[in-house]
């Protein structure tokens, strides 16, 4: 039975959540789930040892102590074919994981004998994981989206991440790309819509949502403008991939009510009509993405396409 299941563990900022996952039916089982706290300023064992907290458990749930398959969905800087760490002081986490292999440093806190990891993109996992299941699961051509801190995005063809494709942008992602007076992830994050709504009320909040809850004329307009700047920027990449869908995730889509109104009315302004959904999986679905890297059929597909960086 092990041997249909894998480890999907979703790596944060803050915290991990793990889980195991059917490989067959990319359901998550009943009562795998753990999450445990990270200090990503610690020392690499502390932060190794955290991790480790919430896997073992998610393996001792399943009983995977002979051989335990783990996929990972972490951000980048990543090298995802060798599992070497790339972060930096610049990235302002996990700057004691720079340069550090995690095949070789984690399974020295993994209660397994044989422990095998693989890596994602915590964005491209979340696109695979809602591509398997929702409204996305009928459609061959998918965008993802995750907005939050940053501007996360995948663009999936039939459940495959595409990141050297010809109709999809440099390495498969949007954040770095140029947009008005900076690029993208200065637009589509949590930082935006703060100093948007600061210089409209002069208010400093903390969030997306103290601004949702707000309902003011200027916090409608933070929202309306990010549904205008959104669909402005997402246009050409929509026409040249061709989706069918976007699918969104992150704390901001939350509040899409009141910007996806906007950005659906100018899409469909530029001759394009799409579906959209907001994934309700939330870290579910990066932790079926995950997992999914040991499903055979799609690792021999993805293994030499995942990006070095």
């Amino acid at each position: 039975m092990t041997d249909q299941i894998a480890i999907g563990a979703d790596i944060g900022g803050s915290h991990i959540t793990s889980a195991a996952v059917n490989l067959r039916t990319f359901e998550i089982l009943e009562n795998t789930t753990f999450s445990a706290k990270i200090d990503n300023k610690a020392s690499k064992d502390v932060i190794m040892q955290d991790w480790a907290k919430a896997i073992n458990k998610s393996i001792e749930s399943v009983s995977m102590q002979t051989k335990a398959d783990i996929g990972f969905a972490i951000p980048g800087p990543f090298n995802y074919k060798t599992g070497v760490a790339m972060f930096e002081g610049d990235n302002d986490k996990y700057e004691s994981l720079h340069n550090v292999s995690v095949p070789e440093e984690l399974p020295k806190f993994i209660n397994s004998e044989k422990v095998n990891l693989r890596f994602l993109n915590d964005a491209t996992s979340f696109g695979v994981g809602v591509s398997t299941q929702g409204k996305a699961r009928k459609c061959k051509k998918v965008i993802v989206v995750t907005l939050g801190t940053g501007f996360g995005s995948a663009f999936i063809s039939n459940g495959v991440p595409q990141v050297n494709s010809n109709d999809v942008p440099q390495d498969g992602c949007l954040w770095d790309k140029p947009y008005k007076t900076g690029i993208s992830d200065d637009y589509f994050s949590t930082r935006w819509c703060i100093e948007r709504y600061f210089e409209l009320t002069s208010q400093r909040v903390k969030g997306v949502k103290e601004i949702a809850a707000a309902d003011t004329d200027e916090s409608r307009k933070v929202f309306t403008e990010f549904g205008a700047n959104m669909a402005e920027f997402m246009i050409p990449f929509v026409k040249k991939f061709q989706a069918e869908i976007i699918v969104m995730g992150g704390n901001i889509s939350k509040a899409s009510d009141l910007f996806l109104p906007k950005l659906k009315n100018d899409l469909e302004k530029a001759g394009l009509q799409l579906e959209f959904e907001v994934s309700p999986l939330l870290e579910d679905a990066a932790i079926i993405g995950s997992a999914k890297l040991f499903v055979n059929d799609f690792w021999n597909v993805v293994k030499n396409e995942l990006p070095e960086i």
